[in-house]
């Protein structure tokens, strides 16, 4: 999933997916233990996507907190 994608998906279609390419991970490593595994590099790039979603829910974490602070923020004068 490119970059691109991700960032164009709400909160509860991104848990979604990360749980969806968390299982994907999980088989293809179960599989590669059996030596089930023809493509060896789908491990690296769904690890990619993994990452890939994880920094975009953080990023919208971060971007909710500091909008809250700035919200909260007592004004001095």
């Amino acid at each position: 999933m490119k970059a691109k994608e991700i960032h164009t998906l709400g909160d509860s279609d991104l848990e979604k997916e990360l749980a969806n390419a968390r299982e994907e991970l999980f088989n293809l490593r179960f599989r590669l233990a059996t030596g089930q595994v023809d493509d060896t590099s789908k491990i690296s790039q769904v690890k990619r996507t993994i990452a890939r979603l994880l920094t975009e829910i953080r990023m919208r974490e971060i971007t909710a907190a500091n909008a809250k602070s700035t919200e909260e923020a007592p004004v001095h004068g």
